[in-house]
């Protein structure tokens, strides 16, 4: 093997920006043939050729033969969807999620102390803020996101059966496996020195393919990603139909087809409806993949091929969420007339001090004033005279309201992560 010069070098370099009508004759040597070549019905090996026709007029013409040197399709494919998977999750990814989390990151601080109800088995429950239940969100996301992009993708560079055999028997002199680590250590940093944050790295024991572990932790990350986003879509769909989300109408736009009046929360139906479909695609692409006959089957390659339809459907849900948190706006107003309308959602706090008063039964004597019942802030000012426990506490306890019980729920909202 002869050293290559910087210009045959830069040819090398600038085989993968291929031309559209070069794609087609890719194309046409898999499926018809093309020139004097016949048709291969594999798509590697008609890349194989086509790269050999590029080198035909070339200096390279005389080391055409190291083209697909030593390896099997899967050592060619398991790089080239690792770099896919890797771009796809750090060039477009990551920063529609950040931007998702910029928006949540602001609510969860502007309203950090805005009371609300909160609803529990879709009831009337302890208040808490709109700020909080957005810093909720905020947290669950950059739990999965942090633990994502510093993961690994595995990938094989052992030839057709993972053995090296072929390599051997033709350099019997080279350390494969130590170059093939170098090789593949070597494509975590670009020319630019731009270091990823997802590695590439070798898998040293597999069968003719990749199992696809690393492939399916990806994908359940993402999975877990989406499923987070469709709470989010669910809920901020019951805040807007309860009326403490209102939506800015956009001019032009067209909330329903009779109704003039509506405003629809689109942008977050349609998120919810994509993440469902990205979501279907990941939990099929988690369970089949790792699963492969013996040593080698195709099934997985067909699967292969729709990794973009997930990602896409993904990336549509990301931009839909963004698009309707830019049209929204926070009814703090309504949001405190409904809490105001529930104050039996300070039987909680009355019974719990009540507790340390060792006032005899006091969760079952607030469970007669309230269950079932509409209540009165006057009706727990009755109860709690009523009560032999310091004057302080029962001035304490008269002066509770729904929209000052909200605990730590300010702080918390406030915390970033």
């Amino acid at each position: 093997m002869r050293k290559l010069s910087r210009k045959e070098i830069r040819i090398l370099q600038n085989l993968p920006g291929i031309s559209v009508e070069e794609t087609r004759i890719v194309k046409a040597i898999e499926k018809d043939g093309y020139q004097d070549i016949p048709a291969t019905r594999h798509d590697v090996k008609a890349i194989e050729y086509f790269i050999k026709l590029k080198f035909a007029d070339t200096s390279l013409s005389d080391i055409s033969e190291w083209v697909h040197f030593a390896l099997t399709s899967e050592d060619v494919n398991s790089v080239a969807h690792a770099f896919a998977l890797r771009s796809a999750v750090e060039s477009v990814v990551l920063p529609a999620l950040h931007d998702i989390e910029k928006q949540l990151e602001s609510l969860a601080m502007r309203y950090a102390a805005t009371p609300m109800l909160s609803r529990t088995h879709g009831q009337p429950a302890t208040p808490t803020t709109f700020g909080k239940e957005m810093r909720v969100f905020v947290s669950r996301l950059q739990k999965q996101v942090d633990a994502m992009k510093v993961g690994t993708v595995l990938v094989k560079w052992g030839g057709a059966a993972a053995n090296y055999n072929a390599h051997v028997v033709a350099a019997p002199d080279v350390d494969w496996i130590e170059f093939a680590r170098t090789f593949i250590d070597s494509l975590n940093i670009e020319s630019t020195e731009k270091k990823h944050f997802m590695k590439l790295a070798l898998n040293e024991a597999t069968t003719q393919i990749e199992p696809h572990d690393t492939y399916a932790e990806l994908f359940d990350y993402l999975r877990r990603i989406n499923t987070i986003l469709i709470d989010l879509s669910q809920d901020i769909w019951r805040y807007v139909s309860d009326g403490w989300i209102v939506q800015k109408a956009q001019s032009g736009e067209v909330g329903s087809s009779t109704m003039p009046h509506k405003v629809n929360p689109i942008d977050f139906e349609n998120a919810e409806g994509n993440l469902g479909i990205a979501n279907a695609l990941f939990e099929h692409f988690s369970r089949k993949l790792p699963i492969s006959r013996l040593q080698r089957d195709l099934s997985d390659s067909t699967v292969e091929r729709v990794f973009g339809v997930a990602f896409a459907h993904s990336l549509i849900a990301y931009r839909s969420l963004a698009r309707g948190f830019g049209k929204i706006a926070i009814n703090k107003s309504g949001m405190l007339e409904d809490l105001r309308s529930h104050p039996e959602v300070l039987a909680e706090a009355i019974q719990t001090a009540l507790r340390r008063e060792r006032v005899e039964i006091p969760y079952e004597q607030l469970k007669e004033l309230t269950r079932g019942r509409k209540v009165a802030l006057a009706d727990f000012a009755k109860f709690i005279d009523s009560l032999d426990i310091d004057k302080a506490v029962k001035a304490r306890l008269k002066k509770l309201r729904p929209e000052t019980y909200i605990g730590l729920a300010a702080k918390i909202a406030r915390k970033r992560s």
